[in-house]
C-alpha cells in the first residue's frame, strides 16, 4: 500500500538569509551542507595520504615526520575517509538532495531533526579535528583503534587523541541515527501518488537499505566506543587484560581485547556496504541514463541490495581469522564471504548487460560510471582472495590489503561520488559544468589511481607490511620495492594534484557556466521533471506529482522520444 504525501505539508519557509543557508530545514540545503563539510575533512584525510606516500616513497624525505606523526596519520586517514567522508557524503550528502525529489516529497519528513543532524555531524567534524592540537596529538592506534594498545602509554595520543575519536564517533552516530530515521521513514511515509516501492529509482533503494543497515550496525561502535572511554577514563575492564610490561602488572583484569573487534567489525563488514550500496545505486541511475537502456533486471537488482545488505552482517568476522578464531568459525565466514559475492555478481552482471548495445553517450558522468564497473570487479576479485582463510593469513597484515581495500572501498564510491555530481550539477545549480576539464578530470584519476593501487598487491604478495614507518634493510624483501614504493607515491601525488581540476571546474561553472536545461540528460526520474531548476522549497509548487510508470523508459519502441518521464500518464489515461 502506498502512503500518499500531503500536499498540504506544512514547510518550514525561511525568512532570513541565516534561516535559508545556515539553519536551514530544506534537504536540498542540508545535503549541500553535509557534502561542503565532508569534502572539507576529506581533503584533510588526502592530505595525510600525501604526507604518508612521501614517506614510504622516498623515506626520510621530510624529516618531521616520524613515526608517531605517520602512526598518527595512518590512523585518521582512514577513519576519515571510511566515516566522515563516504558515509556523510553518499547518506547525508546525496541521501538528503535525492529522496524527497526522487520520491516526489516536498522535503523530508522531520526537517527540523534533518536539520539538526547537520549540526551534530559538523560537531563531530569538529571534535574529530581537535585530536590534532590537543597534548599528544591524534590517536596513532591505527583506524580500526583495537585495544589494549590504542589506550595504553607507548601509542601515539594514547591520551587525549584516543578520547577525541571515541567522542566524535559516539557524536557522529546520534547524527546519523536521526538522519538515517529521516532517510527511511520519508520512502516509506511520503512517496507521491503512484509511486510504488517497485518505482523508486535505484539510486533510491541503495540509500533506503544503507540507512536501515546504519541503524542496526552502527549501535554497536557505539557501544564500543563507550565502554572504550570507560576502560581509559574510569578504570574498567570491558576490553584490557592483564598486562605485563616492563617488570610491571596493570591494574586491569579480566577484559577481552577480541570483544572489540568483534563489535568493531559487526559494525565495520555492513558499513563497506552502508557505502558501497548508495554508489551500487548511483551508478545503475548512471549507466541506464548515459546508455538511454532501461536498466536490466530491475527487480533482481532491487533484491540482490536487500540480499547484500542482510548478508553483510553474517560476514564480520573474515577481519578476524589472525585472531586465533576457532577453524570452524572461519570456515562459516569464509563461506559466507563467498556467498555474498552472488547478489554482488548480479548487479555488476546487469550493469553489463545494460550497457549491452545501448546507445552509449560517453559524457564525464558515464565515463566515471563505467571507471566504477572495472575497479569494483578488481577489488572484489582481490576479495575473494581475502576471504579465505589460508590465503588472507599470510596476506592480512602486507600491503595486499591495503590495495585490495583502497580498490573496492576507496576508489569505487569516489569514482561514483565524481560521476554522481557531474550528473546532477546541472539541477542543483542550473549551470552546466566545463566537458573538457571534465574529461580531463576523470583521465588523471582513473589511470592514477590504478598507478597507485595495483603495484601495491604485487609488493603486499612479497610481504611488504602494511603500516610500517620505514622498511629498512628488511632481507627479504627485494630492491623492486623500492622503486615500486616511488612510482607508487609520484602517481598518488598527480592524482592528488588533478582533483584541482574538479574543484575549479565547479567553482568556474557555477559562476559563468552555461545554464543549462531543466533536463540535460533526457533522464525519465521525478528529481528532473521539477518546475524549476534548481528546485525551490518544497520542490513541487502548488501541485504533487502523480508517477504513471517506472524510472526506467529508455528507447521504448513507437515512443515520441527516447524517454519517457514518470509523470506522464500512458497514452490512453487522460493526465491528471
Amino acid at each position: 500500500m502506498v502512503t500518499l504525501a500531503d500536499d498540504l505539508q506544512p514547510l518550514h519557509h525561511p525568512k532570513t538569509w541565516i534561516g535559508k543557508y545556515v539553519w536551514s530545514q530544506d534537504h536540498k540545503v542540508i545535503a549541500i551542507q553535509y557534502s561542503l563539510t565532508a569534502v572539507a575533512i576529506g581533503l584533510v584525510a588526502l592530505v595525510l595520504s600525501v604526507l604518508m606516500r612521501l614517506q614510504l616513497g622516498f623515506p626520510g624525505s621530510i624529516p618531521w615526520i616520524q613515526p608517531d606523526n605517520y602512526l598518527q596519520f595512518v590512523s585518521m586517514h582512514g577513519m576519515i575517509m571510511v566515516v566522515y567522508l563516504l558515509t556523510a557524503l553518499l547518506l547525508g550528502g546525496f541521501g538528503n538532495y535525492l529522496i524527497p525529489l526522487m520520491v516526489g516529497a516536498r522535503d523530508m519528513v522531520f526537517p527540523f531533526v534533518n536539520m539538526l543532524s547537520y549540526w551534530v555531524y559538523l560537531l563531530s567534524v569538529i571534535v574529530l579535528v581537535a585530536g590534532f592540537f590537543v597534548p599528544g596529538g591524534a590517536t596513532g592506534a591505527g583506524w580500526t583503534l583495537y585495544p589494549p594498545q590504542a589506550i595504553t602509554e607507548g601509542t601515539p595520543g594514547y591520551q587525549w587523541g584516543i578520547v577525541t575519536m571515541l567522542v566524535s564517533l559516539a557524536i557522529f552516530i546520534v547524527a546519523f541515527t536521526m538522519g538515517g530515521l529521516n532517510y527511511v521513514t520519508t520512502v516509506l511515509q511520503a512517496r507521491c501518488k503512484g509511486m510504488t516501492m517497485m518505482r523508486m529509482p535505484l539510486s533510491v533503494w541503495g540509500i533506503f537499505i544503507a540507512a536501515i543497515m546504519g541503524l542496526l550496525a552502527f549501535p554497536a561502535l557505539f557501544v564500543a566506543a563507550i565502554m572504550m572511554l570507560f576502560d581509559h577514563l574510569a578504570g574498567t575492564s570491558f576490553f584490557m587484560p592483564t598486562i605485563f610490561s616492563m617488570g610491571q602488572i596493570s591494574d586491569t583484569e579480566g577484559g577481552n581485547p577480541i570483544l572489540f573487534q568483534h563489535l568493531f567489525w559487526f559494525f565495520g563488514h555492513p558499513e563497506v556496504y552502508i557505502v558501497a550500496l548508495p554508489a551500487f545505486g548511483i551508478v545503475s541511475d548512471l549507466i541506464s541514463v548515459h546508455a538511454r537502456r532501461n536498466i536490466f533486471g530491475y527487480r533482481m537488482m532491487v533484491w540482490a541490495i536487500v540480499i547484500i545488505g542482510g548478508l553483510s552482517f553474517v560476514v564480520w568476522a573474515h577481519h578476524m581469522y589472525v585472531s586465533g578464531m576457532n577453524p570452524y568459525f572461519g570456515f562459516f565466514f569464509a563461506i559466507s564471504t563467498l556467498i555474498i559475492a552472488v547478489p554482488t555478481a548480479i548487479k555488476v552482471y546487469n550493469w553489463l548487460l545494460t550497457l549491452w548495445r545501448g546507445d552509449i553517450h560517453l559524457r564525464v558522468p558515464m565515463l566515471f560510471a563505467i571507471a566504477f564497473i572495472f575497479t569494483f570487479i578488481h577489488g572484489g576479485l582481490t576479495g575473494l582472495f581475502l576471504g579465505n582463510v589460508s590465503v588472507d593469513v599470510p596476506l592480512s597484515d602486507t600491503m595486499f590489503v591495503v590495495g585490495h581495500f583502497h580498490m573496492v572501498m576507496g576508489v569505487s564510491p569516489v569514482l561514483v561520488i565524481f560521476g554522481a555530481i557531474y550528473h546532477w550539477y546541472p539541477k542543483i545549480t542550473g549551470r552546466m559544468y566545463n566537458k573538457t576539464l571534465g574529461q580531463m578530470h576523470f583521465w588523471f584519476t582513473f589511470l592514477g589511481t590504478y598507478a597507485t593501487y595495483l603495484p601495491m598487491h604485487y609488493i603486499g604478495v612479497l610481504g611488504v607490511p602494511r603500516r610500517y614507518y620505514a622498511l629498512g634493510d628488511t632481507s627479504f624483501i627485494p630492491d623492486s620495492v623500492s622503486t615500486a614504493n616511488a612510482g607508487i607515491t609520484i602517481a598518488a601525488i598527480i592524482v592528488f594534484v588533478a582533483q584541482a581540476l574538479f574543484f575549479i571546474n565547479l567553482t568556474w561553472s557555477y559562476f559563468r557556466g552555461k545554464k543549462a536545461d531543466p533536463n540535460p540528460w533526457g533522464a525519465s526520474s521525478l528529481e528532473w521533471l521539477t518546475p524549476d531548476t534548481p528546485p525551490t522549497h518544497g520542490n513541487w509548487g502548488e501541485k504533487l506529482p502523480t508517477v504513471h510508470r517506472w524510472a526506467y523508459d529508455y528507447s521504448v519502441p513507437n515512443a515520441e522520444r527516447d524517454f519517457i518521464p514518470q509523470n506522464e500518464p500512458p497514452s490512453n489515461e487522460p493526465p491528471s
